[in-house]
């Protein structure tokens, strides 16, 4: 049995800094909630502070590692036949859809995004596991494969179901 290859394209390389400063924004929230919490408890026993030392320690390992760990394991790829991706950073998810199953290819790019230069695409196809998404790519990027797909999918016959 020959064993599957990992897909050959990463992410852009603007997307650890994205996927850092949304965690960043995460965090805050997080934290307002956790110390407002935290100086609303009339009185504080000793498990508590350590309760929320520790979930504030972990909110910062989480938005050190967490970029560059999704960075190295995100990958995509588009061939003439597939759309085969890998994304995850604790847990790993690896999806291939031939692309006779496509049915709509999507782009999305929140305002966040579009200062750092991202897009995402998602391929919905006839499959009860849901679309493909392929997060974080170069708007260029993201707008070469939108269309490199949609030429692909227009030129098969049939409805993909």
């Amino acid at each position: 049995m020959t064993a599957l290859r990992e897909p050959e394209n990463r992410v852009s390389t603007r997307a650890p800094s994205y996927w850092r400063l949304t965690a960043a924004f995460g965090a805050l929230v997080q934290w307002t909630i956790l110390i407002t919490g935290y100086l609303l408890l009339p009185e504080r026993p000793w498990w508590t502070t350590a309760l929320l030392v520790l979930l504030i320690v972990l909110s910062l390992v989480h938005l050190v590692a967490m970029p560059s760990i999704r960075f190295r394991i995100h990958r995509w790829e588009v061939t003439p036949t597939a759309v085969h991706t890998r994304s995850g950073w604790l847990s790993r998810a690896e999806r291939i859809a031939p692309l006779s199953r496509v049915q709509t290819v999507d782009s999305n790019q929140s305002a966040l995004m579009r200062l750092f230069g991202l897009a995402s695409i998602t391929v919905t196809t006839a499959s009860a596991a849901g679309p493909i998404t392929i997060a974080c790519l170069d708007d260029a990027t993201a707008r070469r494969i939108v269309a490199e797909l949609t030429e692909i999918t227009g030129q098969a016959e049939g409805d993909a179901t």
